[in-house]
């Protein structure tokens, strides 16, 4: 981390349908350590690719301070997007990119930001964080990037952060390497922050259908889902878990329905139809690609049980995410 006492420059680059509450997140953890120590010690920057107004993913417009373009004296620059962005210009957004990070800016990627920054090809050869809910969709389009569940990844010069409250805390570790613990410490009571997390964090996910979050459960239905979940496209019978877990399979049934109110095989295929409607949304893949990856022999099956855990078919849900996609499921220019 920067740790000189000269003021530490962010960007943030926002993409139409960009996360919000990813940007306050940030931005307001760096206003109030400058307000608590009484110097400038964070500045910040909103960027677009162009500088003309972008639209977030609450539909609340933004002014960008300054294009990708011209931005400059930056310590660090993060991507703020969801899954489906991709710059306007790519040939030139991507060089701004490349350019940027030879001279030194430390570059990120927020929510799905990591999409872009992989895009851009920044990501190669770096370990990254992308949020449960993007998994399967940045699994599929970038299969030999190694990512991690963590909530925050700084591999080198290369930071990734699962989600807004991932990014409260990074800001917070940012604010503690530049001012210190005390002045952390008011920070995050500022806004009732309980804790500071840094790496090695595991992202909570939560249990399907349950009020409960995957750490809450008890250690061999931990260690089920587990394993479903390195099986997805390749099935695994239930039979064979409960052995690999060290429990009979009626005790897994029981275990299981106690923990997250479904059985293990129910619980499994809600698993892999989840997967399944990311890779509809996120991806160009055809239906029966889609079906093999998430361990269907034909895409009948998957429809029929997807309609049945979403209310609608694979297809309609493509139509109605397309409304807002144009060829090769690019955002349309706001």
């Amino acid at each position: 981390m920067i740790e000189s006492k000269t003021s530490i420059t962010l960007g943030f680059l926002i993409f139409p349908g960009f996360p919000m509450s990813c940007l306050s997140s940030a931005i307001e953890p760096l206003r109030a350590a400058n307000e608590i120590s009484g110097e400038t010690a964070f500045s910040w920057k909103v960027i677009g690719e162009t500088g003309a107004r972008v639209q977030s993913s609450a539909g609340v417009w933004f002014d960008p301070d300054v294009s990708l373009h011209a931005a400059q004296d930056l310590d660090y620059l993060f991507l703020l997007s969801g899954p489906l962005a991709e710059f306007e210009n790519p040939k030139h957004g991507n060089g701004r990119l490349r350019s940027l990070s030879r001279h030194g800016v430390r570059i990120g990627g927020i929510s799905g930001g990591v999409f872009p920054l992989a895009r851009s090809g920044l990501l190669d050869g770096h370990v990254c964080s992308v949020h449960w809910c993007y998994e399967a969709a940045f699994a599929a389009e970038f299969p030999r990037h190694r990512l991690e569940s963590d909530v925050i990844i700084i591999d080198r010069d290369r930071l990734t952060v699962s989600g807004a409250a991932a990014v409260f805390d990074l800001m917070l570790n940012l604010i503690e390497q530049r001012l210190g613990e005390d002045v952390t410490t008011e920070v995050a009571c500022w806004f009732q922050h309980p804790l500071v997390r840094g790496q090695g964090v595991r992202q909570k996910v939560p249990t399907l259908h349950r009020e409960s979050t995957s750490d809450m459960l008890p250690p061999s239905v931990r260690q089920a889902i587990k394993v479903f979940g390195e099986h997805i496209c390749d099935p695994v019978n239930v039979d064979d878990v409960a052995r690999m877990v060290e429990l009979s399979p009626r005790q897994l049934e029981r275990n299981f329905k106690a923990a997250t109110g479904q059985s293990p095989s129910r619980y499994y295929r809600s698993l892999r139809l989840n997967a399944a409607r990311q890779l509809v949304l996120y991806s160009n893949d055809s239906m029966t690609s889609i079906a093999m990856a998430v361990g269907y022999g034909a895409t009948a099956p998957m429809a029929r049980q997807y309609r049945e855990a979403f209310g609608t078919t694979p297809q309609q849900d493509r139509q109605k995410i397309n409304l807002f996609r144009v060829e090769k499921n690019r955002p349309i220019p706001s």
